[in-house]
């Protein structure tokens, strides 16, 4: 039998009646270079220390401010606070991985992109108190987002079919169904990859590799996300990061609300 000629190419014909199945056996694998005790599994991996030593930085930082605004969140001192708890390579990895001229249009859960792309822990601290400086102008290139509803399907379908140059990264916190949101992405034609979310130099090698590829060759891209220091330096840190954080919680508790008219509208 000749082969089906159908747009987007030719179709091979076959008798036996043969239904794809709903799932496969076989789970599509995870990317990671990281062992568990922070090691690399191979030497092919080579980022540059400054650039690591930034994201960690980074994240210990996040994690700190979410440890103190979730406590006042508690206390009644502000009204919602979502943490990034275990998802801090996530947050920073991938922001640093990006041009700081990429659009980002993150969830609630990613403010260590914000972190990354040049807000102080007192801006964001003034945000959660909702004082008179938490409605300045700040540039920059972040929009809300998420991918809950229908409009994530949506969005890939309208990706795959204009060749947008997006990358597409979704969170999977391990209670889905299926295999994942990756295979999601192999069904609208695009080109997927799965990472271990809690491996930051994976998360940054792909998301850098992905936007490569999303610029260069004009198409979507969907990322599911799954050395350099001492004990001394970990220490200090911790140390001036806590002193920051509360430090930016006393001065923007310490301010005059911002005035109603400006929030409503």
């Amino acid at each position: 039998m000749q082969d089906l000629d159908f747009p987007g190419g030719k179709i091979p014909l076959t008798s036996q009646m043969k239904f794809i199945s709903e799932a496969s056996d076989k789970r599509l694998p995870c990317y990671r270079v990281l062992n568990e005790d922070g090691s690399l599994i191979s030497n092919t991996i080579h980022e540059q220390e400054e650039v690591a030593v930034n994201m960690y930085s980074a994240m210990v930082t996040l994690k700190t401010m979410d440890t103190f605004l979730y406590e006042a969140q508690r206390q009644g001192r502000i009204s919602f606070y979502m943490t990034s708890f275990g998802e801090e390579a996530i947050n920073i990895a991938s922001a640093a991985a990006l041009s700081p001229h990429d659009f980002v249009l993150p969830q609630y859960r990613e403010a260590g992109v914000l972190l990354w792309r040049g807000f102080t822990v007192q801006e964001c601290t003034n945000q959660c108190f909702g004082n008179k400086d938490a409605m300045k102008e700040k540039e920059g290139k972040c929009q809300d987002g998420g991918t809950s509803e229908g409009d994530f399907h949506a969005g890939l379908n309208f990706a795959a079919v204009m060749e947008a140059p997006i990358i597409f990264i979704c969170r999977n916190n391990g209670w889905a169904i299926s295999d994942g949101v990756v295979a999601k992405g192999l069904g609208y034609g695009i080109r997927s990859i799965r990472v271990d979310g809690n491996d930051a130099i994976a998360v940054y090698s792909a998301i850098r590799a992905a936007r490569n590829m999303a610029i260069n060759e004009n198409r979507p891209i969907l990322v599911e996300r799954n050395g350099w220091w001492s004990e001394d330096q970990e220490s200090q840190l911790c140390t001036n990061v806590k002193q920051q954080v509360l430090q930016a919680i006393k001065t923007a508790e310490g301010m005059e609300k911002s005035r109603i008219e400006r929030i409503v509208y």
